[in-house]
């Protein structure tokens, strides 16, 4: 089984002004003359991980990580201002021309495939091939299914915490509930839903037989409030997309090489998600990760991952 490859250090960091006064934090890894790849993370509001970039052969690839608007150590931390898909998409475009980059792959975990599919429909021209891992289609039913009567049935436990927090008259529209406490004034009252908020994800995160240790939200204050109130914004406008934009972008990626792992136990954006992505986009490989769950980390996951952009990179004959 593969693993990721040793830890490394940013060969140079950036702070880019994208406009509407957000500046993003983007580091890079590998190899400056290397295959490009982007990689997208997830929430939205999660931050970029230094572990994405492992997932690389740091003596082929040349990748580029970097926080979306408003979280990490991106600046305005957790603003909401001028912060939308759109923008999202937007910045990823500047990010390529600012960087020097004629063309790339794009690596999107979660929300971060969500942004790679879209940003593909829009830019063909600009990308090499996709690498997606645990696919949310940001659809009505998708958002429901987290926040409403889905992942609840398997997790009722963590559910009645989770909605716990909440008045009463909230707990049957939590996507509202929590959006009123995150951005009201009661200091106490934000971080204790910021909490909670993150705490149902961590469950959801570890229900895959093979989660154990696997990376989840950071528990620092800051970047779970971050994450609360970006994906609470994001969620309760629905993304700011219409009903099945991501779908209907998919068809458009006709001729673009790209591969879909997807943990088979993904309480966060069950499996159908990804076979959903497969049938709209008839040249992508999906491989479920018989075991996993949502994470990101676990052993099966990683390990589809890696022999992915090691095959990639073979086939671009880029490979040493």
């Amino acid at each position: 089984m593969r693993e990721l490859y040793p830890p490394l250090e940013p060969f140079v960091q950036h702070s880019i002004e994208v406009g509407d006064g957000h500046v993003l934090h983007a580091s890079e890894y590998g190899r400056p003359d290397g295959l490009p790849v982007v990689v997208l993370h997830g929430g939205p509001g999660a931050g970029s991980a230094a572990w994405h970039a492992r997932v690389f052969d740091p003596d082929v690839y040349r990748v580029v990580l970097f926080d979306q608007r408003g979280c990490g150590r991106s600046t305005p931390h957790a603003s909401l201002a001028a912060n939308t898909t759109e923008h999202l998409l937007a910045d990823i475009e500047q990010i390529r021309v600012h960087l020097g980059v004629d063309c790339w792959c794009l690596f999107g975990g979660s929300w971060g495939a969500t942004l790679a599919v879209l940003y593909a429909a829009r830019h063909p021209e600009r990308v090499r091939g996709l690498f997606l891992r645990g696919v949310f289609l940001a659809r009505a039913r998708d958002i429901a299914w987290f926040y409403g009567d889905g992942a609840r049935r398997f997790l009722p436990d963590a559910w009645e915490a989770f909605v716990a927090v909440l008045p009463p008259a909230d707990r049957d529209q939590p996507l509202v509930g929590y959006h009123r406490r995150l951005f009201g004034t009661d200091d106490i009252a934000r971080m204790a839903a910021a909490r909670a908020w993150s705490g149902w994800e961590v469950r959801a995160l570890r229900c895959g037989i093979s989660s154990e240790g696997a990376a989840t939200p950071s528990a620092y204050p800051g970047a779970v409030l971050a994450l609360a109130r970006i994906q609470a914004e994001y969620l309760l406008n629905a993304c700011w997309l219409a009903e099945g934009e991501v779908l209907a972008a998919a068809e458009n990626l006709a001729g673009l090489p790209g591969t879909i792992v997807h943990g088979r136990y993904d309480l966060v954006c069950p499996v159908e998600q990804a076979h959903a992505l497969a049938r709209a986009w008839p040249d992508a490989t999906l491989e479920v990760v018989e075991g996993a769950g949502h994470g990101g980390a676990e052993p099966g996951v990683i390990d589809a991952l890696v022999r992915t952009t090691d095959r990639f990179a073979a086939q671009q004959g880029q490979r040493r």
